[in-house]
């Protein structure tokens, strides 16, 4: 159901209980009833509050976009069900990319636009506004400007052209409304003046507010490396490596105490939120909001008839994962990391059955968001991470592997923490492991080892070409379209100017 609010009053009220909603769906505003709303400071922090709690109810479907179509989930070879038994529910779709109008994997272009209408609002406003200080104005602006071009980043690199809208209207609704998608190239011009109007508002601002959960100038300077990267790949030449790499030196010299955890499983921990290597986290915490990520474990019922080698244990119900598995991971995922890897550990739970004295992998799920136990219920209150420490080094290998320097740096800082003491530089350090004679497939190896379950793998492969999405995934060069997602039924129904993805079905 959609509500339209239509007077700011009832606006203010939602906004201010956003912070404890787990689904704020709120249908964006006009300047109707401006006399009630934007008069004081506290009002505007209430809204900005508002769009991140908004920002927030998308990131299952940045996980979706970002990674389940990628070469880490589906289901072992020869069965259509996970390891549990458990149905996949249609989401095979996803990994198999056999995605049509009518089964989309995600549908309306994520909601996102519901939000970007926010936004608009929020930078038309801020323009005129003299309720708060100069600074408090600017670092707003940047917040608004550099959040909606990662929304139209997401959208492009989804979609490819999409509806652009820059103004806020009453009653939005991206399916009903009567107007055309724009070209990727006005779609890419958007992105970039928009990363840049928030860098200049943001101005000499490094500063992170609300424990990294609000969006910062590190947060718009990763994503501007994120942008050029992307546009140097396709272009192959040097000057957007070296705009990508010159925006993460920013980073690294105005905000000298960002660093990689000593441990990897403690990033994730609920009790070290907003530590040393996070830039940018979507908070979620206790009776607030919780990630949604039940589809991609057990229920216990089915977890309980197996074995967990490392603690030399059957699952028992105090394990309370939560279920249904529906969205499953490979047993070969588990398989591509060293034991030694810490993030091997961290990151995926092996299910094994046991037989006598001999354990046998029967299956896998992730775990790296473990969440916290509330009154014997697990609680999967973990921050979801959109930037972090090792994205920012690893894209700056990538950066100076395209301008032809040496990455082993940022490569090895990366691969020490994963190994720890284990550790062993005439083996693990770049360029001395197996695959390192190509620093681009080094890197996306690392990457892949890296952010399971953080919704880069797939948006990955594509930056670096799509030639690797045909390496990596089932899609093959002949059927190269299927690289974008199709728009669902419902939407070009509603707005007859849309068209269909190019290469599937005609609507």
């Amino acid at each position: 159901m959609r509500h339209i609010i239509k007077h700011l009053t009832l606006l203010a009220m939602a906004l201010l209980l956003a912070a404890c909603a787990k689904r704020l769906d709120l249908a964006p505003i006009s300047s109707v009833g401006e006399g009630n709303f934007w008069q004081t400071g506290d009002q505007v922090e209430a809204f900005v509050s508002g769009l991140h709690s908004r920002f927030r109810t998308h990131v299952q479907r940045f996980l979706y976009l970002g990674e389940m179509r990628a070469d880490i989930h589906g289901t072992d070879p020869g069965t259509n069900s996970a390891f549990t038994g458990e149905s996949t529910a249609g989401n095979e779709r996803l990994w198999q990319n056999t995605l049509t109008l009518d089964a989309p994997g995600v549908s309306g272009y994520g909601g996102f636009y519901s939000n970007i209408n926010q936004l608009n609002l929020l930078i038309s406003k801020m323009k005129t506004s003299t309720v708060m200080t100069t600074s408090n104005r600017n670092y707003y602006l940047g917040i608004a400007h550099g959040i909606r071009a990662f929304y139209y980043f997401q959208l492009y690199v989804s979609w490819g052209k999409v509806i652009i809208t820059t103004e806020p209207t009453q009653e939005f609704d991206i399916s009903n409304l009567a107007k055309a998608a724009s070209s990727e190239a006005d779609v890419l011009k958007l992105i970039k003046d928009d990363i840049e109007t928030s860098l200049t508002s943001f101005g000499s601002d490094y500063s992170f507010r609300q424990g990294k959960g609000y969006w910062s100038k590190a947060a718009s300077l990763m994503l501007k490396a994120d942008y050029h990267l992307w546009l140097a790949h396709r272009a192959g030449g040097t000057a957007g490596a070296g705009t990508a790499k010159a925006a993460l030196v920013d980073i690294q010299t105005n905000i000298p105490a960002l660093s990689l955890q000593s441990n990897f499983g403690n990033i994730f921990a609920t009790t070290n939120r907003g530590n040393s290597e996070v830039i940018f986290a979507s908070r979620h915490l206790l009776n607030e909001a919780t990630l949604p990520v039940q589809q991609h474990t057990p229920q216990n019922a089915f977890i309980i008839n197996f074995h967990d080698s490392a603690q030399r244990r059957r699952f028992d119900a105090t394990d309370n994962w939560g279920g249904p598995y529906f969205l499953s991971m490979r047993s070969s995922t588990f398989r591509r990391f060293n034991d030694r890897d810490t993030r091997k550990w961290a990151t995926i739970q092996p299910c094994y059955t046991l037989s006598g004295t001999t354990y046998r992998l029967s299956g896998v799920f992730p775990s790296k968001y473990k969440g916290e136990q509330a009154a014997g219920v697990r609680a999967y209150t973990n921050d979801y991470i959109i930037y972090r420490h090792a994205d920012l080094l690893l894209m700056l290998a990538e950066a100076k592997v395209l301008l032809g320097e040496n990455p082993a740096a940022e490569i090895n800082a990366v691969r020490q923490r994963a190994f720890g003491a284990a550790y062993v530089a005439a083996t693990d350090a770049f360029p001395n492991k197996p695959g390192d004679s190509n620093a681009k497939d080094a890197i996306l190896e690392e990457r892949y080892l890296e952010f399971i379950m953080e919704g880069k793998r797939w948006l990955d492969l594509r930056r670096f070409g799509d030639s690797y999405v045909f390496r990596f995934t089932n899609i093959r060069a002949a059927e190269a379209y299927k690289v974008l997602w199709p728009v669902d039924r419902n939407t070009l129904t509603n707005n007859k100017l849309l068209e269909q993805t190019p290469g599937y079905p005609k609507f």
